[in-house]
């Protein structure tokens, strides 16, 4: 049992994502796909009337998913190529097929064809977990649309705002994200059946120089494995820069996830807000009292892995030569992976983390309460102007009041006592018995209520619209670790 514990690996795997999204890139998933493509394949031709018989087809079929591991890697040793590899452990599994098997095709037929289906599949997987997190935040959002709570600048506290309006500028740039991984989605297409520099060259021969049997050829694979549409032209491979695109998407929901996460670090430091902490959890081995946002943080992270990923695709697409080079391959059995990985565990962290945020309104108030009384400065002059006083004169005296109030917090200690200084100052009578009402937090935070049901009506509901079957079925997301 030791010898479990004396290798590596990755967290990934052993802690942070979902086992649907292990299994979508595993060897199993991986190689029963080459089976599947090599069934395809075979079917396709035979359909155009090449000598492949049914039995052939489905000897190939019945050992799809029964692959030897250990003989497919001894072959590899021996060969050092993994497509033959397999295709010779597939070949001895089927022995009437074995003439058939691959025939016509290149490494790029099973190994980008199926990349391109592990990457369909795990778009698929990871769009509904964006939807869920869009709309437990936009319950969140409409919940506390009311709330007041201090806006920040330069990390400074400025005009105030709602705890859902903030939650909206969250939910904001995960609709975006939603959208770029939608179109990700939709533009990707199928690598097909083009031979070793996508010319098709060995297609036609088979096809006895028949153009259109292998334009067929190709239309038929790539509707077998569930794309309408293949890319036009490729090299030997499809183009690297569709590994940008969908690394770039998710890269870009690592800066959405991480920006998020660090705002909800800060308002945990403030004892704003909270994410999830549950009765058994501890906060710190040596403090016993702490409550660390250590969900928050690991979405953090994993966001910032998730970005630096982006770098290895774009580099991947830039320094492919002509029609193609091998040293693609070991860095995209990496990034493309770890991109997904990545972005499945942050999204199921950050999902338990919007089902089960605490706000805690008292202390915003209190934290309103010594930063209101500088910012309702300027409704007080406009107030006492309408009362008949001089702008230029009450101007004056609040900023020698407002100077005091500030030595009182800054030197002393203090709370911030300029709402009283204003109420000894014979000068603001006029105005005092309507100073509780120009002093309400309410009136601070211009239209952010409306803002958020705008927003939720305008921009959210569209979205979640299209995910209505996926979001019922969304249960509270349990961490493992």
């Amino acid at each position: 049992m030791a010898s479990n514990y004396e290798g590596y690996k990755s967290p990934l795997s052993t802690r942070y994502a979902s086992k649907e999204m292990q299994f979508l890139f595993s060897d199993q998933n991986k190689f029963s796909t080459w089976r599947r493509l090599w069934v395809w394949l075979a079917r396709a031709e035979s359909t155009l009337g090449l000598e492949i018989s049914e039995a052939q087809i489905a000897e190939m079929e019945r050992e799809i998913s029964n692959i030897d591991f250990e003989a497919a890697a001894a072959e590899e040793k021996l060969t050092r190529h993994d497509v033959m590899a397999h295709v010779h452990v597939f070949a001895k599994q089927c022995p009437a097929a074995a003439p058939v098997i691959h025939l016509g095709a290149t490494s790029c037929y099973v190994g980008d064809n199926t990349d391109l289906i592990v990457l369909r599949d795990a778009l698929q997987l990871l769009l509904p977990r964006v939807a869920s997190v869009i709309a437990r935040l936009s319950q969140f959002a409409q919940s506390y649309k009311d709330q007041p709570t201090l806006g920040f600048t330069h990390l400074q506290p400025a005009q105030l705002t709602t705890v859902g309006k903030r939650a909206c500028l969250w939910i904001q740039d995960l609709i975006m994200d939603e959208r770029a991984l939608s179109r990700c989605l939709e533009d990707l297409r199928f690598r097909g059946v083009k031979g070793t520099t996508g010319t098709q060259a060995s297609f036609l021969q088979l096809f006895n120089g028949d153009g259109q049997k292998v334009k067929q050829l190709d239309q038929l694979v790539t509707e077998l494995a569930g794309f309408k549409k293949a890319y036009s032209v490729t090299g030997q491979t499809y183009s690297r820069k569709v590994d940008v695109e969908i690394v770039g998407a998710l890269a870009s929901l690592g800066t959405t996830v991480h920006k998020m996460c660090t705002d909800l670090r800060i308002l945990a430091s403030r004892k704003e807000l909270e994410e999830p902490f549950e009765s058994t959890q501890i906060g710190s081995s040596a403090m016993a009292y702490k409550r660390n946002p250590m969900r928050s943080e690991r979405c953090c992270a994993l966001a910032r892995h998730l970005i630096t990923l982006f770098s290895s695709a774009a580099n991947t697409h830039a320094t492919q030569w002509l029609e193609r080079t091998l040293d693609d391959s070991a860095n995209r059995r990496l990034t493309l992976s770890e991109a997904f990985l990545s972005a499945d565990a942050t999204l199921l962290t950050l999902l338990n983390i919007s089902q089960g945020l605490v706000v805690y309104p008292k202390v915003i108030e209190r934290h309103i309460a010594q930063e209101l009384p500088f910012m309702s400065t300027e409704n007080i002059i406009m107030a006492m102007v309408k009362a008949g006083g001089d702008r230029q004169v009450c101007h004056e005296k609040i900023r020698v009041l407002s100077q005091e109030a500030g030595a009182q917090v800054k030197q002393h200690g203090k709370d911030n006592d300029l709402v009283e200084r204003v109420r000894k100052d014979p000068y603001f009578s006029p105005i005092l018995e309507h100073l509780d009402t120009i002093l309400d937090a309410k009136t601070f935070t211009g239209r952010a209520s409306e803002q958020v049901d705008d927003f939720v009506e305008e921009e959210v509901r569209p979205v979640l619209a299209r995910y209505t079957e996926a979001l019922k079925n969304v249960q509270d997301v349990k961490l493992n670790i």
